[in-house]
């Protein structure tokens, strides 16, 4: 990989209107821009999350798990430094599934992950599942950039069409520069007021329409809260700021879809 430095970037399966109240609750400065149809990307601007000390893969999964919940859609994060490069696809509740490779392309995952990976996106179970297992086996002209890319194409036939430029190898000042260039948002923590007005419209939406209070969103409620804390307690153990996000994102998705519940129910409260 010829040295080459830390780079990053987070591919999300939906579109950049739906991203937006995701990424903000990450409280670190983000470039977003469209990839495709119904696929968006998110440029880590800044540089506080690459001087932590934190290994950039975990960082990366840790905000990949708390946009995954953000959206309720799957969250790629897809990184490499100098020794390796990999990804980590967050999705739902699900443990997060990923792979990686050495700088010299050696595969250091497991099978299996390829195949989680797929079913996860849905790709296509046959096809696409035969393109990625190439990724997994030992090849001595292939190093860690060109397994990244071989996976982008593979992605490519999903409908992601990544800006030229946000490519894998490339470092991470560069990245912003392009991100830039074409146009990217700027997307950035506006304080809790912003944050839960628009976590408020995404709750009250949904992937699937508008949601009716009752019983079912104060069961989703109650299980996020109920994930969220344990993902907290284990990001301040193991210093993780990137897992620490996530479970804050959780807890909070979850109270505020009781906070939703309880006040969109007050109207239909029978007058004594």
């Amino acid at each position: 990989m010829n040295a080459t430095p830390v780079g990053a970037l987070l591919l999300c399966r939906t579109d950049p209107s739906a991203v937006r109240p995701a990424a903000q609750l990450l409280r670190e400065q983000q470039l977003l821009v469209a990839a495709g149809d119904d696929w968006s990307v998110l440029v880590p601007d800044g540089t506080p999350w690459q001087q932590a000390g934190e290994p950039v893969d975990q960082v990366l999964g840790g905000w990949a798990s708390a946009v995954a919940i953000g959206t309720n859609r799957p969250a790629l994060a897809v990184w490499w430094d100098g020794d390796r490069a990999g990804f980590t696809l967050a999705s739902g509740f699900r443990r997060p599934v990923g792979y990686v490779w050495l700088a010299d392309g050696t595969p250091v995952g497991e099978d299996e992950a390829m195949r989680t990976f797929a079913s996860r996106l849905g790709l296509d179970p046959v096809l696409d599942v035969q393109a990625l297992e190439p990724l997994t086996l030992p090849d001595p002209v292939a190093d860690a950039q060109s397994r990244l890319f071989g996976l982008l194409v593979v992605l490519a036939r999903a409908g992601l069409d990544l800006p030229e430029g946000l490519a894998p190898g490339e470092a991470a000042g560069r990245l912003r520069s392009v991100a830039r260039a074409i146009g990217a948002e700027t997307v950035e923590w506006s304080g809790w007021r912003d944050a839960v007005r628009a976590e408020f419209h995404a709750v009250e939406e949904g992937l699937l329409g508008p949601r009716r209070p009752g019983p079912t969103v104060r069961v989703v409620g109650l299980v996020e809260m109920a994930a969220g804390l344990p993902l907290v307690a284990w990001g301040l153990r193991r210093g993780s700021g990137g897992w620490l996000v996530a479970g804050a994102v959780l807890f909070a998705h979850g109270a505020l879809a009781l906070t939703y519940d309880r006040i969109r129910e007050q109207p239909h409260t029978s007058p004594r």
